[in-house]
């Protein structure tokens, strides 16, 4: 879409709207199926697990956590946060099939200071079958991948971040996971998030000593990954703005941040800026 200073935004055709007759005998009126409605995100959640990881908005500065069996499996879970070597459990329990538990709330603003989850759920057999194996998962939060997992949560019925817990192959060791049960370990004070400036070059000159000695693919890999780590801090420092000079070029690496921009739901929008400095070699994300 061309708004009125002449800046393009993409944006998909199922979120454009008719506002004028005008637009209606041009475009033709919408089908049934095009009217506002909710769209979450598809996810990939294993059909015979059936378990999962939810964040639920509370506002748009916190998250509920919660625990959700879809199957008919009851299990023993146990959740812990993880820091290096130490632990601290959030939740030691039984989820039965069809049920959910709240464990916890967070702030989105600290994410980058979350640790890793570590989830471990032992199945309950009440009779004489085949053995299920207990399994274990280990996620760690990034901004820029949290928000790609929006989702109508299973049994809950809300729109969630949704994590779909898939069976590992690894063995859980239940003497070691006893003893965690009756440790309290102390928890580290985690970093403050850096603020990053509010203009990131991205030109490889300035990102490595020698970059005629890189090839287009690797330029590209560490243009992108400045670009992430960059937009993680902004999000996660409370920035509601900043801007990242891409140069004009052959427009490659502008596409792909781009494509990465219109992927992430706490994105205001963004736009080509800068125009008499950069000649729209820079884009400007304004943050939600």
């Amino acid at each position: 879409m061309e708004i009125e200073d002449g800046f393009i935004i993409p944006a998909l055709k199922s979120e454009v709207v008719l506002i004028a007759e005008a637009e209606k005998s041009y475009f033709g009126a919408a089908p049934d199926s095009q009217k506002e409605s909710e769209s979450p995100l598809p996810i990939s959640a294993p059909k015979d697990q059936g378990l999962y990881l939810a964040f639920l908005p509370i506002n748009d500065q916190s998250l509920s956590l919660y625990l959700i069996n879809d199957s008919q499996q009851p299990y023993l879970v146990h959740t812990s946060e993880v820091f290096g070597g130490n632990h601290r459990t959030l939740f030691a329990g039984t989820l039965n099939g069809g049920e959910h538990r709240k464990f916890d709330d967070r702030l989105i603003k600290d994410m980058d200071e979350w640790p890793a989850f570590l989830l471990r759920f032992i199945p309950i057999q009440n009779k004489l079958e085949k053995a299920i194996p207990p399994f274990e998962r280990q996620l760690k939060m990034k901004p820029t991948q949290f928000f790609k997992h929006l989702s109508k949560a299973p049994i809950l019925g809300k729109n969630v971040y949704l994590f779909a817990m898939e069976r590992t192959t690894k063995d859980l060791d239940i003497r070691s996971l006893n003893a965690e049960l009756n440790q309290i370990q102390p928890i580290p004070e985690a970093p403050r998030p850096v603020k990053p400036a509010r203009s990131v070059d991205l030109h490889i000159e300035t990102l490595h000593p020698s970059p005629d000695q890189l090839s287009n693919s690797e330029k590209m890999r560490i243009q992108l990954e400045v670009f992430e780590k960059n937009l993680n801090q902004a999000m996660l420092s409370g920035m509601d703005e900043i801007t990242f000079i891409h140069g004009l070029g052959n427009g490659v690496l502008r596409k792909e941040i781009h494509k990465r921009l219109s992927q992430l739901g706490n994105i205001k929008y963004f736009q080509d800026t800068q125009k008499d400095q950069w000649g729209y070699g820079a884009t400007l994300v304004r943050i939600s």
